[in-house]
């Protein structure tokens, strides 16, 4: 678990990592920055988890990480959390060094997928949210404070996703995969369906209303079946990559100290779609 470096570096950790794009990233900005620095890939086990950050923490080469499944609840038991992410979003993404060096968790996920939605007018609209995971908490999260009106989870425990719109006092209501969507403004699919590897999302998007907004968290594929679908039915579409460059940016900043650089975006998400 301890990690050999002589240079500054980062990383991203989950159970499974090896898909991420997250190095591919943040060493595309270092590199447009001169950083001497690294980012990495960390396969963390579930039953890893303590040991991963009580070593990290020893190691004053990290500068912190990012946090993918299954970890972005369990991580929030190993870390400072002075912004109360546990009781705002209930999930955390970026682990950095706070104050004196203290491992400090929190959450880009929710600003990343805000946005590239965020010029529009969500306010009294009905979303339809497909999960009900960390990465679906984020989005609960912004969606709220966007004044969304109405939102319909998807999920398999009917009794966990109800507790999630109590939580972030969302109206709304939970149906299971194969029940009809309403007639949505917006749908997010905040689960790994559809993902490489694991099972397809099959939903049915005739219902939703005309010029209606999938967005789709997952990236690899950057294209998935869903987006597909919507472009077939001349729906608005946006994937995972724009979330997933998007939070990026606020954790790199984070660890390195320096903003992200905007310039050599459009060559990033060229690399990235690749």
């Amino acid at each position: 678990m301890k990690a050999i470096t002589g240079q500054p570096y980062a990383e991203v950790i989950g159970d499974p990592v090896a898909h991420s794009k997250s190095p591919m990233i943040h060493r595309f900005w270092q590199k447009k920055l001169g950083i001497d620095g690294d980012y990495r890939t960390a396969h963390v086990t579930p039953d890893e988890l303590a040991d991963y950050f009580a070593d990290r923490a020893a190691d004053p080469d990290w500068m912190g990480c990012n946090v993918t499944i299954p970890h972005k609840i369990a991580a929030l038991d190993h870390v400072a959390d002075p912004g109360d992410v546990r009781e705002s979003i209930g999930a955390i993404n970026t682990v950095f060094r706070g104050e004196e060096s203290e491992l400090t968790g929190t959450n880009t996920d929710a600003a990343g997928f805000w946005a590239p939605i965020s010029e529009r007018n969500w306010s009294g609209r009905h979303a339809v949210v497909v999960g009900s995971g960390g990465a679906a908490r984020a989005v609960l999260f912004a969606l709220a404070k966007g004044g969304i009106g109405e939102v319909t989870m998807v999920a398999r425990s009917g009794l966990k996703a109800m507790g999630l719109l109590a939580h972030f006092g969302l109206k709304g209501g939970v149906q299971d995969f194969d029940a009809k969507l309403p007639p949505a403004h917006l749908l997010v699919n905040a689960s790994p369906l559809g993902m490489a590897g694991q099972e397809a999302l099959e939903l049915d998007l005739d219902p939703l209303k005309r010029g209606a907004l999938v967005y789709d968290l997952v990236y690899k594929p950057v294209e998935t079946a869903l987006l597909r679908q919507a472009a077939d039915r001349d729906l608005e579409t946006v994937d995972g990559l724009s979330m997933l460059v998007a939070q990026a940016a606020f954790a790199f900043e984070l660890f390195f100290g320096q903003p992200a650089p905007e310039e050599g975006q459009d060559a990033l998400f060229e690399k990235l779609g690749a």
